[in-house]
């Protein structure tokens, strides 16, 4: 077992904060990756129905499946934004439950 010490537990806060302080670009870029792959999905299947023969319901199906990667790569995106923002609210709960810590490593070297 780890005995905890006021510079371990501050050590501790300094690097979820050094961390936390990164999460919003991250989430940023994340949310901009996945823009741009939904995008490109509508982009591509709008052109496929457009340039598709048939009925109606046969150009929607031909224009789905011939875009069918780019609705993947945008399904990804979403999963990695996600990620993302699930990393983003552990830390804050890192950082919470350490500076909870940190009050009780105080009162217990107080108390010593």
């Amino acid at each position: 077992m780890t005995i905890l010490t006021p510079d371990l537990v501050n050590a501790e806060l300094q690097r979820i904060i050094q961390e936390s302080s990164k999460a919003p670009q991250a989430i940023y870029e994340a949310e901009k990756k996945l823009a741009e792959a939904e995008f490109a999905y509508e982009r591509e299947k709008a052109l496929q129905f457009m340039n598709a023969e048939g009925t109606v319901a046969d150009r929607e199906a031909l224009s789905k499946f011939q875009s069918s990667e780019l609705r993947l790569a945008a399904d990804i995106a979403k999963a990695e934004l996600n990620r993302v923002r699930s990393k983003a609210k552990q830390l804050a709960d890192a950082g919470i439950l350490t500076a909870t810590l940190a009050k009780s490593v105080e009162m217990t070297y107080r108390n010593a």
